[in-house]
């Protein structure tokens, strides 16, 4: 017993302090003196002690078992956290935080203390990041909602496995791409918006209205209201914008005929300036591109009523007109063939027009598409004459410019000091050297005609007669007009000479000053100049030169008979000719190289 308790004791002593071994002793000792005193005995005392034993077991057996269900409740908090630790450093990403702990030599509390601060700062960072995540991916789900055209869906995102760094910056990377798929829709949407409020501004269609078919909210005005840009809506304001431009091709053409069967009408009844006004619009995108025609409600379903409306009043009005129309067209014609110096055509002329109209035999209509057809032929001819006559009418200012130098060299005071004299002068001048040209001129135009008639296989007419013709007795008047200026030298050669020897017989004395047959003896040589047209005289002693714009005094006699003669060439005034004169006409009307050809 008493080793018993001497071991209980060093037991004890072994878990506690000397001063608790010290003080059970003590108490054991005087526990023994009090049964002794009592008188118990020795089983009593076993017994006792024994029971004491049992209790002092039970003490410290509770007093363990609490100590290992702490030790085992402190190890289970540590694998816990330490579980939810490398949880957080996975989810985290935190691949550099690394515990160094000696667990050998650090008691549970100690592992504890070391790890809690640890977790509760990934904690921490786990809600911020969550948070992050959060905005991210809600922002994403907006716009991918927005770019499908569905119902946004909210969802958390603390469930979310991988909250690392890299899985954040991928979802900031695809927020990035859809924040620009979403601005780039957005500017498409804007252009196509901004292009059916174009079109339905010119062809004056609701723009609201049309806008709401295609979605509500590209025509709200509540900027809190985001605009729709999902594929739905693009692909609506793409048939859209095609259904308008598709409609503004079909107005722009029909509004286009409408403004030239206006022009045309308004032309051929010489509409006032006012009356047209009223359809300035229509008139004025004639000479637009389809890209250019803009303007408020210029292509509206109005204006092209009104225009229409206006073609049929003035149509039914050029009815009633038709006959005044066919001849003032008719008229137009005769204009046009007479500053082309060709001939109208004779079917529609202006005493069978009305004799036709009249006896109800044609349709007006029909007639005035006649004189159309005859004048867009008298244009295209008279392109066709360009050159042509264009180098008649520089023959013809050399001609007129012939006759001004004549009449200049026969004035007497053409020398004089008077006003104007210098300018006579200078002008005389450039007159003697275009004159000098006169006769490459006319060779050259003559070329010219000839390719022109080649190639067309018909004669080249002026004012109904052939043209070569025409120059070809300019030619030989000419010649002749030459010949007789040369005589007329020779004789006053012989007469001065004459006049020399008399002289020397009878001596000099003073001769009356003579005119020669109107030209001077200075200006004798100076070129063969056609007169004016007045001045023509069949009787004359000198031939005068023919050029066509001769032919206002010789109209009526020249042409009618150069009409019923042939294209050989014709003398138009009598004048006497010599042998050899004679011979030179002759022979270029009749030898195989000659530029007189016939046409059949």
């Amino acid at each position: 017993m008493g080793e018993m308790v001497v071991g209980f004791g060093f037991e004890a002593g072994a878990r506690s302090s000397v001063s608790m071994e010290t003080t059970c002793g003590a108490l054991l000792r005087e526990l023994e003196m009090i049964w002794k005193e009592i008188g118990e005995s020795e089983e009593d005392k076993d017994r006792m002690l024994l029971e004491l034993e049992m209790e002092c077991m039970r003490a410290y057996r509770r007093r363990v078992d609490e100590a290992s269900d702490e030790r085992a409740q402190l190890h289970r908090s540590l694998v816990a956290k330490e579980a939810e630790l490398a949880a957080l450093v996975a989810s985290l990403g935190e691949n550099g935080l690394h515990l160094k702990m000696q667990k050998a030599h650090m008691s549970l509390k100690e592992q504890l203390a070391s790890v809690t601060p640890l977790l509760e700062d990934l904690r921490v960072k786990k809600e911020e990041r969550i948070k992050q995540f959060s905005e991210v991916r809600s922002q994403i789900d907006k716009i991918s909602a927005e770019i499908s055209g569905q119902n946004l869906q909210y969802s958390s995102y603390a469930d979310e496995l991988d909250l690392s760094i890299r899985k954040l910056d991928e979802y900031q990377t695809q927020l990035q791409n859809l924040q620009k798929e979403k601005s780039d829709r957005l500017h498409k949407v804007l252009e196509y918006v901004n292009e059916v409020h174009s079109l339905c501004g010119v062809l004056g269609v609701d723009f609201a209205e049309t806008v709401n078919n295609v979605h509500p909210s590209l025509n709200e005005r509540d900027s809190e209201k985001s605009t729709n840009i999902s594929d739905s809506t693009l692909e609506g304001l793409s048939q859209e914008v095609s259904k308008l431009k598709a409609e503004k091709k079909i107005r722009l053409h029909k509004l286009r005929e409408a403004a030239k069967s206006l022009q045309e009408l308004w032309n051929l009844m010489d509409s006032s300036d006012e009356e047209r006004r009223r359809f300035e619009k229509a008139e004025r995108i004639q000479g637009f591109s389809e890209e250019d025609v803009v303007g408020d409600s210029i292509l509206s379903l109005e204006t092209i009523e009104q225009s229409e409306a206006e073609v049929e009043r003035l149509t039914k009005l050029k009815s009633g007109r038709m006959k005044e129309l066919v001849l003032k067209r008719r008229s137009e014609l005769e204009d046009i063939c007479a500053n082309a110096h060709i001939e109208p055509d004779t079917s529609t002329a202006p005493e069978k027009t009305v004799a036709l109209i009249d006896s109800g035999l044609v349709d007006p209509s029909e007639l005035l598409a006649s004189i159309e057809a005859q004048i867009a032929k008298a244009k295209e001819e008279s392109l066709a004459r360009k050159e042509i006559m264009d180098r008649v009418a520089k023959w013809l200012a050399a001609c007129d410019e012939e006759n001004w130098l004549e009449e200049y060299n026969q004035d007497q005071n053409r020398y004089s000091a008077g006003r104007g004299a210098h300018l006579n002068l200078k002008r005389a001048e450039k007159a003697r050297v275009l004159v000098g040209k006169i006769p490459a001129i006319v060779d050259n135009l003559m070329i010219k005609t000839f390719a022109w008639e080649d190639e067309r296989n018909m004669p080249f007419q002026y004012d109904g007669v052939r043209l070569v013709a025409v120059l070809e007795e300019y030619k030989l008047t000419r010649l002749q007009k030459e010949e007789e200026r040369r005589r007329h030298r020779d004789q006053k050669k012989l007469q001065n000479l004459w006049l020399t020897e008399k002289e020397l017989t009878y001596g000099s004395k003073p001769s009356p000053r003579r005119k020669t047959n109107g030209y001077h003896s200075k200006g004798a040589g100076n070129g063969f100049m056609t007169p004016m047209p007045r001045r023509i005289s069949a009787g004359g002693a000198t031939p005068e030169l023919l050029t066509p714009r001769s032919h206002s005094s010789l109209y009526n006699s020249y042409f009618r008979e150069a009409r019923r003669l042939s294209a050989v060439p014709l003398n138009f005034v009598a004048v006497q000719k010599d042998d050899s004169m004679s011979s030179f006409a002759s022979i270029s009307g009749s030898e195989a190289g000659s530029p007189y050809r016939h046409y059949t």
